[in-house]
């Protein structure tokens, strides 16, 4: 993985910030809705049981659970 996976699910503001954030910066990412998407879910939930959404997986492996702008 050479970008950024995101967790998110329609509706979520942190969510839509912090994809505009990445857009902003020229940062690739992959969205992954974890709301509709069953799959996701489950990732999601081996990331963050509460299933906290924006949750951002970096290349490295690093995970960020939520957004409050740069």
């Amino acid at each position: 993985m050479d970008e950024i996976e995101i967790f998110t699910k329609p509706g979520c503001p942190y969510c839509a910030a912090a994809m505009a954030d990445m857009r902003s910066r020229g940062v690739g990412f992959r969205q992954r809705d974890a709301a509709g998407d069953n799959e996701a879910r489950e990732a999601l939930r081996r990331l963050s049981p509460q299933l906290r959404v924006p949750t951002m997986v970096s290349p490295n492996g690093s995970v960020t659970v939520g957004f409050d702008g740069y």
